[in-house]
């Protein structure tokens, strides 16, 4: 939570005006920097990332020798790499719709991606309330697909508009990533994204939204090509932007996108966000017709944005340090917009306010150039380091900067601390005179993280098993390089910023050598969970030991550790305390310290039965509170009370009462023996005399054997001789025998002294091996019998594993019913089987248990990560996801001078032998079924051509291979024309598969001979 300055700070915010917007997290890709990481490096380290162009690069573009050479040809330009590639696998793109997409969505589509995932918030699953607002440049992709007119006809306007429009740019967003708040698209030329900052800002203060991304992007295309100066024209003559300086001459367009994430200060601070910097107050205006023409800035317009700016933050211009200016570095546009900010700031202290421009690192963004301002300006802000702006020698001299408050930042410089925060400004002005401005803030001083000793789970997922090995090599390069992290918030923004992909691996590390040492591990491969999709979600059984599983102080270590295991090991132990005049906790966990504790064998039954329930009841409780709600149960023995009161059938006050008693019972009884057997209980049973029974069928090659000690240990003489393997176990009594018959009728009345109620969670029946009904749950009879006949642990097991995709999680210290259920000669039922405890008492009891969590997690099972953590941590940036881009591009036409944009009777690919590309098919739940007859077979090229994909499955669901409603309709137009049959639209939405399809079609149309 926040501390107390920092609340204070809020109500006074709350109480002089609107509640600040805090930046929790931010994505882009500028020239020469694929992310935002690289960007402040390039900044803090004075880099111009404007490229210069080889001829090679040139002529990739169609420009000649005969252009470039020409001495007024700038070969500069601001580009970013890789423009032609994307994941549309992740987002589940078909690749032919990617190939038409505009570049500008799919690069803001994975920014939007990279910045919830930045501020720790999975994109996927924060879609409540959640707006977009956003531009871009006008699309000149469109250039490249109009030079295929085949093609455009093909595709149609309204296709190829989806993923072209403008308008579209936002509400992609928001169905890719299920957002639900304002999704609006924005062009306002030069200051489209501070625009869209600002409009993101009043959603969040007029509550329309909770959480808001804003940004721009603006790629051109061309993409590798220079320009011709021109005296007087907007571009420089040497490709270089020099803001404010004498020798400015223009600047160099460039292509780049940035995101932001918003959210008010309070719910930031509450939600335990990493803010970048807050924006204290923002407006826009327009310039109107008060300038000397339609693309002429306006010093008025400026200044009085920036003033109205000024009174929304209510700040006072004395207390801004720095200007992030629009900065262009024409002559005429500097000097107006220095004489705006000027009359709008006032007079004030001499070089208090440094001036400066990102162009003239990268060039001018376009559509995303206020995102570039503002991005550098939180980052300056957090690193309280003012990047230096380049090129600057000598003002300007339109300029008049000795004696005002401004001045140029040349140098790279430390952000001095101040009587009040530091505070900045950011301009955007865009031609035609929409003008933006915003006043940062740094964030409020947050409290630091405690780095806490306990264990904590790294949790790491991909779509592929490369991808995974990326997530994790760039996880272990991020901690490396940033050791002061705090491994626990590390832990938090992993569970709860990251959304969990079909390729898992987790661990569970002791501190930050740890970690980084099992990222490296798993980096190369070591330990990697393969792909947990499945056509059915997992679900997780409870497996229940009976007695013979228990040991001295089973569960120490969780009862210091986990205050649940703790709780309930205490409930447990103040219900038993009268019962057997004992402290259960005493006994299993200190140090024997009177002689109540000294002598006692936790192996007696009078002891060991109710340790065993209690343990087991405790650490249910635990997996529970983890998310591991059992779907079903089994107990052997002993172990299906723990079923029964976690199923409600008795309280646990009422099973451990019972318990207790047959514990006590036992005592007035018969000592006995019991032997396990490597043979089944059937081909046993005939060789059993009076004084021997069957007590429990374990496996198909395993049972256990009950009767009096002498006739035990002749029984087993006897099978050694015939080289059969046996073991006697450690019991005091002949359990499930004819000597235990003694303790049913006073066990029965017992019984009938409580209320049983039905299951509310199924469990198999001990005495009959299948699922137990409600009639025997809540007979008292049917538990007085329990004691007596043979445990069905086999057939129960078998009955339990027809469930598809069930994962077994033995609840019980020893891992006994684990062994059973991996058992050799079940080896057919392939069972996953887990073990809550770790078989022996140890210092690394709770590594173990988390252990086998994250192993539940890496087979798909999903888990209350708040719940793991016991405490809240902060969010922290972390390396995003690794996206595996492939080439989606559609090149112009060769030849062609300009685009075609009327012909319309050539096929697909006849003006340039145009061929798509095909990308592999997806991971999907349901494995790939080959086309068993032709007319599958032609269905499926269809998909196949439709889909650019390489192989479709005759199972795969059409939308889920990234098919849509536009695409529906002309996939069925497709059938109809190659086929010659009708398919109703609605039966590919309610059938969407090649096997349904086949169907539909033979069906109807039974004259059908074709196929």
């Amino acid at each position: 939570m926040p501390d107390n300055e920092t609340l204070d700070q809020i109500f006074a915010w709350n109480g002089s005006g609107s509640e600040p917007i805090a930046i929790v997290g931010m994505a882009g890709r500028f020239p020469m920097a694929k992310n935002v990481r690289e960007f402040w490096i390039k900044l803090y380290n004075a880099e111009d990332c404007i490229s210069r162009l080889s001829p090679e690069q040139l002529e990739s573009e169609g420009i000649g020798s005969d252009v470039y050479e020409d001495p007024d040809y700038v070969a500069a330009a601001a580009v970013l790499e890789n423009v032609e590639q994307f994941d549309a696998e992740f987002f589940g793109i078909p690749p032919r719709e990617a190939e038409l997409m505009d570049p500008q969505h799919r690069v803001f589509l994975e920014c939007c991606w990279e910045a919830l995932e930045d501020a720790g918030y999975d994109p996927r699953s924060c879609g409540n309330a959640m707006g977009v607002f956003a531009g871009a440049r006008t699309d000149t992709y469109l250039l490249n697909i109009f030079s295929h007119p085949g093609l455009v006809q093909a595709v149609g306007p309204v296709h190829l508009g989806l993923g072209n429009d403008l308008a579209f740019l936002t509400s992609r967003v928001s169905h890719f990533l299920n957002l639900t708040g304002p999704a609006v698209s924005i062009q306002t030329a030069c200051s489209t994204s501070l625009v869209a900052v600002h409009l993101a800002c009043e959603s969040l203060k007029k509550q329309q939204c909770n959480v808001a991304l804003a940004g721009g992007v603006a790629i051109s295309v061309p993409h590798y090509v220079g320009y011709r100066y021109e005296e007087g024209s907007l571009q420089s003559p040497d490709g270089r932007c020099r803001a404010f300086d004498a020798a400015a001459r223009g600047m160099v367009f460039g292509n780049g996108a940035g995101t932001v994430v918003l959210k008010r200060l309070g719910d930031a601070l509450a939600s335990h966000d990493s803010i970048y910097a807050v924006i204290r107050g923002s407006a826009i205006n327009n310039d109107g017709s008060d300038k000397a023409s339609f693309t002429t800035p306006s010093a008025q317009g400026q200044m009085n944005v920036i003033r109205e700016a000024l009174r929304v933050a209510d700040v006072s211009p004395d207390t801004i340090g720095y200007v992030e200016c629009h900065g262009t570095g024409t002559p005429l546009g500097d000097a107006i917009e220095v004489r705006a900010l000027m009359k709008a700031f006032g007079k004030g202290a001499p070089g208090s306010c440094a001036i400066g421009s990102v162009k003239t690192n990268v060039g001018h963004l376009d559509a995303a150039a206020g995102m570039s301002g503002l991005i550098k300006t939180a980052l300056s802000l957090r690193y309280q380091t003012i990047p230096a702006s380049l090129y600057y020698e000598k003002p300007n001299p339109q300029i008049t900067l000795q004696g005002t408050r401004f001045y140029v930042n040349s140098v790279t410089s430390r952000w001095k601390e101040a009587s009040t925060p530091r505070r900045a400004g950011v301009s955007a002005f865009g031609v035609g005179g929409t003008n933006a401005h915003l006043i940062l803030e740094e964030a409020p001083p947050l409290p630091s993280s405690v780095e806490k000793e306990a264990l904590q789970i790294l949790p790491l997922s991909a779509r592929s098993e490369e991808a995974l090995h990326r997530v994790c090599g760039n996880l272990a390069e991020h901690l490396r390089n940033l050791p002061q992290l705090n491994l626990s918030d590390v832990a938090f923004t992993l569970q709860e910023g990251r959304h969990p992909f079909g390729f898992r691996h987790a661990l569970v590390c002791s501190g930050m050598n740890d970690a980084i040492t099992a990222l490296d591990s798993a980096n190369n491969g070591v330990g990697v969970s393969q792909n947990c999709w499945a056509a059915t979600s997992p679900v997780v059984s409870f497996l229940f030991p009976g007695q013979g599983a228990q040991y001295p102080g089973m569960g120490r270590d969780l009862y210091v550790k986990e205050p649940i295991f703790r709780r309930h090991i205490r409930q447990c132990s103040d219900i038993l305390s009268p019962l057997l005049d004992v402290d259960l906790v005493a006994v299993l966990y200190e140090t024997p310290s009177s002689e109540s504790t000294h002598d006692i064998d936790v192996g007696e039954p009078w002891i060991a039965q109710p340790a065993l329930l209690a343990v087991e009841y405790a650490l249910a409780k635990l997996w529970i509170s983890w998310g591991i709600e059992p779907e079903s149960m089994f107990g052997h023995s002993l172990g299906e009370y723990a079923a029964a009161a976690l199923a409600e059938v008795m309280s646990i006050e009422e099973a451990l009462r019972l318990i207790a008693i047959r514990g006590q019972l036992m005592r007035q009884i018969l000592p006995g023996a019991m032997l396990a057997v490597s043979r089944s209980g059937a081909s046993i049973s005939p060789r059993l005399t009076d004084e021997l029974a069957v007590a429990a069928f374990n496996a198909p090659d395993l049972c256990t054997i009950a009767g009096t000690p002498d006739a035990i240990r002749a029984f087993g003489t006897e099978l050694k001789a015939e080289g059969i393997a046996c073991q006697p176990l450690r019991a005091s009594h002949a359990f499930h025998s004819s000597l235990v018959e003694p303790a049913i009728e006073p066990f029965l009345s017992e019984l009938r002294k409580i209320r049983l109620n039905p299951p509310r969670i199924p469990f198999i029946s001990g005495v009959t091996g299948t699922w137990i009904q409600k009639d025997e749950a809540q007979s008292p009879e049917y538990w007085s019998r329990q004691m007596r006949l043979p445990v069905q642990f086999d057939a129960g097991l078998t009955e339990l594993l027809r469930g598809e995709n069930r994962m077994l999680l033995d609840i019980g210290p020893g891992q006994t019913l684990r062994g059973l259920a991996l058992h050799k000669d079940r080896a057919r039922e392939d069972p996953q089987v887990f073990a809550a405890m770790p078989p022996s008492i140890g210092p690394s009891e709770q590594r173990s248990v988390l252990t086998v969590l994250t192993q539940l997690w890496e087979v798909g099972v999903s888990l209350k990560w708040s719940r793991v953590r016991q405490s809240e941590a902060q969010r922290i940036s972390l390396p995003t996801y690794p996206f595996e881009r492939k080439r989606f591009w559609i090149d112009r036409a060769k030849g062609l001078t300009r685009p075609n944009l009327t012909s319309s009777d050539q096929p697909l690919d006849a003006s340039s032998n145009l061929r798509f590309s095909k990308v592999p098919r997806p991971n999907l739940r349901n494995v790939y079924v080959a086309p068993r007859n032709d007319l599958e077979t032609t269905l499926a090229g269809i998909w196949e051509e439709f889909l650019g994909l390489d192989l479709v499955g005759i199972n795969d669901d059409f939308f889920e291979l990234g098919g849509h409603s536009l695409l529906a309709t002309k996939l069925v137009a497709e059938v109809r024309s190659r086929i010659g049959v009708e398919l109703p639209l609605a039966k590919l939405f309610e059938e969407p598969t090649i096997t349904q399809m086949a169907e539909t079609i033979l069906v109807s149309n039974t004259g059908f001979a074709k196929y």
